[in-house]
């Protein structure tokens, strides 16, 4: 067995990933509170140091166990770093200062209502007077209602998400600031969506919400293309190993036989 082929095809396949996940990145490198992702991988080198130090087996039980044909293909992450924001001049456009995600009401095709969490604070009026986003996704107060404002008042958003009109003293609603104790516990639902999953625990936001900004991606565009180059490259090198190995077993298949023939 060509053991060579087999491990230029992993360095492919994790190459690939690699640009898939860079590619995604770039193309949402404008969309307001996009999170980018990367991927995991471990080398031979890696796997083989931790093993050499795992002391968990007595050292006359200890095995080597099976041999990984090249590079082991990991997980997909986010990298929920803030992004920096953009001032818009819009009461309507809120960003978070911190750590936490909106709180959106979210209804699917069929119809389906559930609460899904965003850093995207482009928010606007409906005709009834309720606070949605871009896609018509209602904002939630900290009670879990819709925020319904008088469109033909002017109104603030304090740090807090405190929201008065007019000369009114005391707020009409709060916006629903909350956070997760770990973001492992949070899968991407679309672009800018989350969802928590089983193991999920909601704690305070440590989060400030400043009116009139919007944060943006936190995709460095130039390092992103710089990393393209460099996994493009790698995927070459697997490409022209396995292309080697084609062309030594042509020799044997099409010389060595003629030979031995």
């Amino acid at each position: 067995m060509l053991k060579g082929l087999y491990i230029a095809c992993t360095g492919m396949v994790n190459e690939q990933r690699r640009v898939d996940a860079l590619s995604n990145n770039l193309a949402n490198a404008s969309t307001t509170g996009y999170k980018k992702e990367g991927t995991t991988s471990e080398a031979f080198s890696d796997v083989l140091a931790l093993k050499i130090k795992d002391t968990s087996e007595p050292l006359t039980a200890r095995r080597l166990g099976i041999m990984n044909m090249g590079v082991k293909l990991g997980e997909t992450y986010t990298d929920y770093d803030q992004g920096p924001f953009h001032e818009t001049g819009n009461t309507f456009n809120m960003a978070l200062s911190g750590k936490g995600f909106f709180a959106i009401e979210f209804t699917n095709k069929a119809g389906e209502t559930s609460v899904k969490y965003t850093r995207d604070g482009t928010f606007k009026l409906n005709v009834n007077g309720e606070l949605v986003n871009n896609n018509g996704d209602f904002v939630l107060d900290t009670n879990g209602n819709h925020i319904v404002l008088d469109p033909t008042q002017d109104f603030t958003v304090d740090r807090l998400g405190n929201i008065t009109q007019g000369e009114a003293v005391n707020p009409l609603a709060q916006v629903n600031v909350v956070d997760f104790a770990d973001y492992d516990f949070l899968e991407k639902y679309g672009e800018t969506y989350y969802q928590p999953v089983d193991g999920a625990q909601f704690v305070p936001a440590d989060a400030q919400i400043y009116s009139g900004y919007l944060e943006t991606s936190n995709v460095q565009t130039v390092h992103e293309m710089v990393e393209l180059i460099s996994y493009q490259r790698a995927y070459e090198s697997n490409q022209k190993i396995i292309q080697a190995y084609d062309d030594s077993l042509g020799i044997a298949v099409e010389q060595l036989g003629r030979v031995s023939g």
